[in-house]
């Protein structure tokens, strides 16, 4: 089989737009996999250095991109002029590049309203830190074209991640719904003094993830049984939180300002903590956990 790089129809270059955490992890990942990587920041002066094998630049290439993946806040109107300028920039004809999103939380729909070329727009999901979480998930539009959707996957597999394949458009997509469904359930029972932040941890950490570790969300319910599982969800799914409306516990954080450990107080007090050492630990703690899953 021929190999996908040497394809004249593949993605050999890529434009990150947005030079956050996110976007600094999704940059590394391409160009730890061979991608002429380029990143667009607005002001290379407080950028920094460059890291290894990514150019950084202030305006868009005068040559297209094969890809370019914003993953600048996530404010809709900011996302729509965005795209925008790249269709100004490179036309909203069919040989263009391929425009993706890395929004985690607005509809791709809405983000691709104003353009003409929707026909090579999609979703790039990545999870933080971009560049060790092994999965990732992309998202359609009825517009999107097959070849964009099969060029996009490609690419991204060939930076060593695994895709999960969103044939339609649904905010959240499937990560964060599933998250968000179970925080919305999590936050209900600790804002009515059913348990605590702790105890809702320690069940994540030491049962939940590590089962989910093994055997999947839904494969778990098979090796259970599903007589079992039926049974249960008749009498557990009416009495859940059921509200449309987001967790007071957590907006009231928000609107307070307590941001967790970037602001020292969220869930948990962070003053007296080194929450960079800690992330960092939490990081390459993860990392070895995703390469002992990975031998398996």
């Amino acid at each position: 089989m021929a190999d996908p790089a040497n394809n004249t129809n593949s993605v050999k270059s890529v434009l990150v737009v947005g030079y956050g955490t996110m976007g600094r992890g999704i940059a590394k990942s391409f160009a730890d996999a061979g991608f002429n990587t380029e990143v667009l920041v607005r002001d290379l002066g407080r950028a920094g250095a460059s890291p290894q094998n990514i150019d950084l630049v202030t305006e868009l290439p005068a040559t297209p991109p094969d890809l370019v993946i914003e993953s600048i806040p996530e404010q809709l109107e900011r996302k729509i002029a965005l795209f925008q300028q790249f269709e100004a920039a490179y036309g909203d004809g069919p040989d263009g590049p391929i425009l993706a999103t890395n929004t985690s939380g607005l509809p791709i729909e809405a983000i691709a309203a104003e353009l003409r070329a929707r026909d090579r727009f999609i979703a790039a999901h990545y999870m933080n830190p971009a560049d060790t979480m092994p999965m990732l998930e992309v998202a359609r539009l009825p517009e999107t074209r097959a070849d964009v959707f099969d060029r996009t996957i490609d690419a991204l597999e060939r930076t060593g991640r695994s895709v999960i394949k969103l044939q339609k458009p649904v905010t959240g997509f499937l990560i964060n719904r599933l998250q968000h469904a179970i925080l919305h359930e999590a936050y209900h029972l600790i804002e009515t003094g059913v348990v605590t932040v702790e105890d809702v941890d320690a069940f994540a950490r030491n049962l939940f993830g590590p089962r989910m570790c093994i055997t999947g969300l839904i494969e778990q319910k098979d090796l259970s049984g599903l007589d079992v599982h039926a049974l249960a969800q008749q009498s557990i799914v009416p009495a859940l939180y059921h509200s449309d409306q987001p967790t007071r516990i957590l907006q009231d954080k928000y609107e307070a300002g307590d941001f967790g450990a970037k602001s020292g107080r969220g869930f948990y007090d962070w003053t007296n903590r080194d929450a960079k050492a800690y992330r960092a630990k939490a990081q390459a703690r993860l990392g070895d956990l995703i390469t002992f899953l990975r031998a398996d």
